[in-house]
């Protein structure tokens, strides 16, 4: 029961982690985007996941963690894998327009339901189902606002679905069968991720902005902001990673909507931002949808523990019979020989009576 709970604890802490860092950094890079105009976002992840990489670096010579070795092409391909998925989510951006990027987002949870349920045997009951139904609704009304379709931005919303239900996947398969902790698969494919994008992100951004990240002039102000981004990044990066190996990559995605109800709301607040009733239903309707994925799944986990404690339980109980019956059948022996031994015994006490009796007749004739 401990243990238990002390895994549930993990699972909260990384669940607050995210939201908070995750909403952190969107309220920044918001503000560096927006009201800044340094609009290199893929340039701008590059420079994360390689601030990350050097936090762990450094997090590792001074023997916070314990560096795991990993099959370096799993590695490269994995790093390269989440890289790509980052490029094509950002050029799905740049091609389409907010609404249908937001789609995009939406659509990633159902495809991940299907990919793992064909190549991952994982069922999903109808109340997860029926949860996770009303959360894309209410999302899809909160944020979905325009549907503009081309065939450039529809191929690349669908590229950066599949590249990215697959990296989640292998985030939480990798973990579990290599049994490597968040922050050692982190730490080893957070280079790969970096070249990849730190290669491919000036060209991407200036085919996007037609603007060169190189040829920007960085004011006082917006250096403060790009440090504070890349810093608050490297709780992004590890909460991720730690989300989704502590659970799966389906309630990641339930967590990362949850975080767009709480930027709209903190866009409205803080930034003031159009805020309309669409917007409130919307985010109330996504929020009862987590409510019940939530409690859902708590059952659910619950049931699996019991069944789990009951068949440990049984198998304990078989062992102990088996047991009990062992040493009644060694009791049984025991007393068997006990009793053929005591035969014996008696046979040579007659025997012996036998004989005394006959010499004592001998003697008397």
């Amino acid at each position: 029961m401990g243990e238990i709970s002390s895994f549930q604890l993990g699972v909260i802490g990384a669940l607050f982690l995210s939201v908070a860092s995750s909403v952190s950094i969107v309220i920044c890079n918001k503000a560096l985007m927006s009201n800044l105009g340094f609009p290199f976002a893929t340039t701008l992840t590059s420079w994360h996941l390689m601030v990350t990489y050097c936090t762990l670096h450094v997090a590792h010579r001074l023997n916070l963690f314990e560096s795991k070795p990993i099959d370096t092409k799993t590695v490269v391909l994995f790093g390269m894998l989440n890289g790509i998925s980052i490029g094509f989510l950002n050029l799905s951006l740049g091609f389409n327009s907010v609404g249908f990027y937001q789609m995009t987002k939406l659509a990633i949870i159902p495809f991940t339901v299907m990919l793992e349920t064909i190549f991952l045997n994982k069922q999903f009951s109808s109340r997860i189902r029926l949860s996770l139904f009303l959360l894309l609704v209410g999302v899809g009304i909160a944020s979905v606002t325009d549907l503009q379709l081309n065939l450039m931005g529809t191929v690349l919303s669908l590229l950066a679905i599949m590249t990215t239900c697959v990296g989640q996947i292998l985030t939480n398969t990798i973990q579990k069968r290599l049994s490597v902790s968040s922050t050692q698969l982190l730490y080893q494919s957070a280079p790969f991720q970096a070249a990849i994008l730190f290669v491919s992100g000036p060209f991407l951004d200036q085919c996007l902005t037609n603007k060169n990240v190189f040829a920007y002039k960085y004011s006082p102000v917006v250096l403060a902001f790009i440090i504070l981004s890349c810093l608050i990044s490297v709780s992004v990066n590890f909460s991720t990673f730690l989300v989704i190996g502590k659970t799966s990559p389906v309630t990641y995605q339930v967590l990362g909507h949850l975080k767009t109800c709480l930027v709209l709301g903190f866009g409205y607040t803080l930034l003031h931002d159009p805020f309309t009733e669409r917007n409130l239903i919307g985010i109330l309707i996504a929020i009862g949808g987590m409510g019940l994925y939530s409690y859902f799944c708590t059952q659910e986990s619950k049931k699996k523990q019991g069944d789990l404690c009951l068949g440990s339980s049984q198998i304990k109980d078989k062992e102990t019979a088996a047991l009990l019956a062992g040493v009644h059948q060694e009791k049984e022996s025991h007393e068997v020989k006990k009793s053929s031994k005591d035969s014996v015994a008696n046979l040579f006490v007659l025997f012996n009576r036998g004989s005394c009796i006959f010499g004592d007749f001998k003697a008397f004739k």
